[in-house]
């Protein structure tokens, strides 16, 4: 038990010693720079990068995908970015309107700015999400159709409770008779964002797939679409023409103005509700940590590993915590998608 606490000491202040920026006051030294650490660990990159020892960066490149108008498709390294050789006309911004992009420099020495297909490290993300739902949900379903009244065992213990509140709980609920068309998506959905949540709490990982807009707002680009085809003649008859007293439609048509306006903005709470969310969770671990290499830069690595106690507690209780938001985040995502869907398909009472 001793050597346990010999050990856990060891590792905090191995942790909290940052070789680059031990003293503020050394020459040659680099400044720890706070802003730079938190954005590049939450932020998307072309690199799937995992930790730092002193000047050596620990990473993985990732294929670089671009297509220019004037120079074609090109396909490389993203080694090659951030290890700029002569003659290599690509490199990534650091400031002006490009900043963090990939640019093309021409012969006259302009930037522009190509298409970026690449496979970042949301992508990749994504691609092992993706990867881990079709091997399970497959695996479960092939149990499930070969003896369908077999108790669940193995992965069936975790797949099938879901499936069965989503449909019983969620999609009956709010959609109603047509439930069925509609589950599919619902249970892809929710195990998506339900995994990429989980998937980004994995720190050494790095992801942060739901806590970057894009990924958010491609989810929430979906429902709106499947609401926006799904909707019945009294759906978009209770958007243009409401029943609400006539002086709230003449002369001016408020209600159907704000009507017409929460069709788009539905879609954009989902987006951000998610992102906002996601991305305050990583923020917050990734400042804490900070704080351990910021006060030992200001100060001295004694201070820095007092601060790595405090620190790592916090960060340990915001993954805690983080964990619940996940399946909140995914359940409500699914559920506010079914009470769209729901909406869409109502069938007149009169």
């Amino acid at each position: 038990m001793k050597w346990n606490k010999y050990i856990l000491f060891l590792l905090l202040f191995l942790w909290a010693y940052p070789s680059f920026s031990s003293d503020s006051k050394s020459e040659g030294k680099e400044e720890f720079k706070i802003v730079d650490f938190i954005f590049g660990h939450v932020n998307d990159s072309h690199e799937w990068y995992f930790f730092s020892v002193g000047d050596v960066h620990v990473s993985i490149p990732l294929p670089v995908i671009l297509y220019s108008k004037q120079t074609g498709l090109h396909l490389f390294s993203s080694s090659k970015l951030s290890h700029q050789t002569e003659g290599f006309p690509f490199k990534i911004a650091t400031e002006g309107a490009n900043k963090d992009k990939v640019v093309e420099i021409m012969g006259d020495g302009s930037e522009i700015v190509p298409l970026d297909l690449s496979i970042t490290k949301t992508v990749l993300g994504m691609l092992i999400v993706t990867f881990l739902l079709l091997f399970f949900l497959i695996k479960s379903a092939r149990l499930t159709s070969k003896d369908p009244m077999a108790p669940p065992r193995g992965i069936q213990n975790l797949v099938e409770p879901v499936v069965t509140f989503i449909r019983d709980d969620v999609a009956i609920p709010f959609i109603g008779k047509k439930y069925s068309r509609y589950l599919p998506y619902l249970l892809t959905i929710f195990f998506f964002v339900l995994l990429c949540n989980l998937i980004g709490l994995l720190i050494p990982l790095g992801f942060n797939i739901t806590g970057n807009i894009a990924v958010t707002m491609v989810l929430a680009v979906f429902t709106f679409l499947i609401t926006t085809v799904s909707g019945k003649k009294h759906y978009w008859l209770e958007i243009i023409n409401p029943e609400v007293p006539w002086f709230m439609k003449l002369p001016l048509p408020l209600i159907p103005f704000i009507e017409v306006l929460g069709i788009f903005t539905k879609p954009i709470i989902l987006m951000v509700r998610l992102f906002a969310n996601m991305f305050a969770g990583h923020m917050i671990v990734t400042v804490l940590i900070a704080l351990i290499f910021l006060m030992s830069s200001v100060f001295n690595p004694i201070v820095g590993f007092g601060t790595s106690i405090i620190s790592v507690v916090f960060s340990l209780f915001m993954l805690v915590v983080d964990i619940l938001i996940s399946f909140i985040q995914a359940y409500i995502f699914t559920l506010l998608s079914a009470m769209y869907f729901g909406m869409a398909t109502v069938e007149s009472k009169h």
